[in-house]
């Protein structure tokens, strides 16, 4: 389970904007620079070829030039080895792998007449061994300098040839396939990966989690207009869809609340004239259904109004607010005891956390015959506890006992009374600082309801 968690972790990375990214930006700036330093070592050999190249055309011009001038004079000094890196080409040397851009260079200085002839040779034609087999002291095994045969034909017509040595210049082998060369390139892209892929991924960061308290609550904070145009214009239609989704909403509470304010005064008249009924057993019936006309009245726009809170965040003492709300519950008569507190403060809006543990509460009472309110901390968040002792609730019923007008069993104490819109509003008074509401079955028997929020 252990060795499984960081390869899902992995897994869950890649899976996201910013993993793909990752990948992305590093795969590709490592490919691109061992492309770029293949360029540069193919750029690296060719100007070591060129400047092995230069050396054979500087000297075969030099000696042709004289030969041009004191042909007899320069023929003896090669002869006789005399001249440094030149001497005369040994009769009879085939040369197999000519250079033909070496060719092209001594054709352009020596004249197109002169049909160059030029290669490289092993170094033994050069410096032909001889039969004590002279050697320097201290460099017995050195490498032996580069040897050239280069043929042209003079002004004369004479064919010549002659033999240059040079210096051997050692080319740097190349680092690119060094395996430590490699991981410097992958780590050093991948590092700058991981920064473009997070300073891209922010801003659909910040989206996302406006997006959750949006979800959460109708009065979260307007986003922050940050970033490039295109992210600046993305947050601002976003802030602009929670305005109007507001004032929708807003509209909706104050339309339930005028028929509300409105239907109060034909509903006090209707009372009024009910209470003149003669008939004793009608009459009661009739102001029954009254009082569940005006109970429902209110409800709906309590549910309503629970939607559209505008009320600001404070910072509260969490177990002083749960006793005085058992305290005052006892007060009244109602079977209500504050159990366990969790201690500290906790950042909410104060009225609509009251109200939904007040609701929380009621229907605890009336379907289980009394409260008990506790307090508890776990991993950053807070839970808020109230359990009744009743009957409970069929597990397939639980998540339906939040849907409007959703009432409990006939069976448990006081089933059936009331709208059945008491755990609606509670869940949407929740979601209005950013919490959520749950109910489950406790093993002992009865319900609990738990409100979970950030401690």
């Amino acid at each position: 389970m252990t060795r499984l968690q960081p390869l899902a972790r992995i897994r869950a990375f890649f899976g996201t904007m910013a993993g793909q990214i990752f990948l992305i930006l590093t795969l590709g700036m490592s490919v691109a620079a061992i492309i770029a330093l293949l360029a540069a070592e193919q750029a690296r050999h060719h100007d070591f070829e060129r400047i092995r190249r230069a050396r054979v055309v500087a000297s075969a011009v030099d000696i042709a030039d004289r030969l041009q001038r004191d042909p007899a004079r320069v023929e003896a000094m090669m002869a006789n080895h005399r001249i440094v890196g030149a001497a005369m080409a040994p009769a009879g040397v085939a040369l197999s792998d000519t250079d033909g851009e070496l060719e092209s260079i001594l054709s352009e200085r020596l004249g197109a007449s002169s049909q160059p002839e030029a290669g490289q040779v092993p170094a033994g034609l050069c410096f032909p061994s001889r039969g004590d087999k002279e050697r320097a002291a201290g460099i017995i095994d050195a490498p032996r300098p580069d040897c050239w045969v280069v043929r042209f034909t003079d002004r004369h017509g004479a064919r010549r040839a002659m033999a240059l040595s040079f210096p051997r210049l050692a080319k740097p082998p190349s680092t690119i396939f060094n395996p430590l060369y490699l991981l410097v390139i992958i780590v050093a892209s991948a590092g700058l990966a991981i920064l473009v892929a997070r300073s891209v991924a922010k801003p659909l960061r910040r989206l996302e989690r406006a997006a959750e308290a949006f979800s959460l609550s109708l009065d979260p904070e307007e986003i922050p207009e940050r970033g490039p145009e295109e992210v600046r214009a993305a947050l601002s239609t976003f802030n602009l869809m929670q305005r109007r989704a507001r004032a929708g909403f807003a509209e909706r509470t104050q339309l339930l609340a005028a028929i509300s304010h409105d239907l109060q005064t034909p509903l006090t008249r209707m009372r009024l004239r009910l209470e003149l009924v003669e008939n004793g057993e009608l009459r009661e019936r009739l102001l029954a259904d009254h009082q569940a006309m005006q109970t429902l009245v209110r409800e709906g726009l309590d549910l309503a109004s629970s939607t559209e809170s505008r009320e600001e965040w404070s910072v509260i003492d969490i177990d002083s607010l749960l006793a005085s709300m058992a305290e005052d519950a006892e007060d009244l008569g109602a079977p209500v005891r504050f159990v366990s507190g969790c201690g500290g403060t906790v950042r909410v809006k104060p009225n609509a956390l009251t109200r939904c543990i007040a609701n929380l509460v009621d229907n605890a009472v009336k379907y289980g015959g009394g409260a008990d309110i506790s307090c508890a901390r776990s991993s950053g968040r807070l839970m808020i506890h109230v359990r009744d002792s009743g009957p409970g609730i069929p597990a397939d019923q639980i998540d339906q006992m939040f849907e409007p007008f959703t009432r409990g069993p006939s069976s448990q104490p006081g089933g059936r009374h009331g709208t059945g819109i008491g755990l609606t509003i509670a869940r949407s008074l929740a979601m209005s600082f950013e919490a959520s509401v749950r109910l489950r079955n406790a093993p002992e028997g009865g319900v609990i309801a738990t409100i979970e929020m950030k401690s």
